[in-house]
């Protein structure tokens, strides 16, 4: 796995896992806001532009994130945040080690299975997949993500270096992704954000989580769609992110 890193060492550690489809630039600017206090390290996902293997699935991608905290930051970081496939990563990192992190942002997770949306995933890149590099097709794929403009072509860029097959998978394991038992013994203070315009099963999927993590809150954001917290609101993401680690 390959990582992006800024701030300075000897510093507090925070970890940010971007969305499915995205890369380190879904926390560019937020991390661009923390990097004189903190050190923010960003990880590219298995199977995304920039990454050194395929995807395989969330499960492996937690792992691989712990044992790089384990060998560089002695088992575990002061915060870790992630949206969408991230925020998986993120519930599942929680589920694998219960004190991976003392603060935890998780940012539109899924933990409902869908069937439906997993079988339609292969036909439907199947015949769509070749429309990815046409820059007309992407600009009405990410004017639908709502992501602001000027970070079209990291996005465009970033999309056109997915393969075929990393996309379906990673897009397949996301929609049957579901939380652990484990979950449950997590010790860090977990704060959910959701739009309030998302899919509901996002949102009963942040009602699942807290009903499952003792310390949890959920913060629902006024009129706010998926994704729109982190890569369009920097600002706003960077206050809450130092609110919680300065307020406990």
């Amino acid at each position: 796995m390959q990582y992006k890193v800024y701030g300075k060492q000897n510093r507090d550690v925070i970890v940010l896992l971007h969305g499915g489809g995205l890369s380190w630039w879904n926390y560019r600017e937020i991390s661009e806001l923390l990097q004189n206090d903190l050190q923010i390290i960003i990880p590219i996902l298995d199977g995304h532009t920039g990454s050194d293997k395929d995807f395989t699935s969330i499960e492996d991608n937690a792992t691989e994130i712990i044992s790089f905290i384990d060998r560089n930051f002695g088992g575990s970081v002061l915060l870790i945040g992630g949206l969408s496939l991230g925020g998986q990563i993120l519930v599942e990192m929680l589920s694998q080690r219960k004190n991976i992190c003392r603060y935890a942002i998780v940012e539109s997770a899924s933990v409902i299975p869908s069937k439906l949306t997993y079988s339609l995933i292969r036909p439907t890149f199947g015949t769509s997949y070749g429309l990815i590099k046409q820059k007309w097709f992407s600009k009405l794929q990410f004017r639908s993500l709502r992501i602001k403009p000027e970070l079209f072509d990291d996005y465009y860029q970033d999309t056109c270096g997915i393969t075929k097959q990393n996309m379906i998978a990673f897009l397949q394991e996301s929609s049957m992704y579901s939380m652990k038992k484990t979950l449950g013994e997590c010790t860090a203070k977990v704060h959910l954000f959701v739009g309030e315009r998302e899919n509901k099963r996002i949102l009963f999927s942040a009602k699942k989580i807290r009903e499952v993590i003792k310390n949890c809150d959920l913060h629902i954001l006024p009129s706010m769609y998926h994704g729109e917290f982190s890569i369009n609101q920097a600002d706003r993401y960077a206050k809450e992110l130092y609110d919680i680690i300065k307020s406990h």
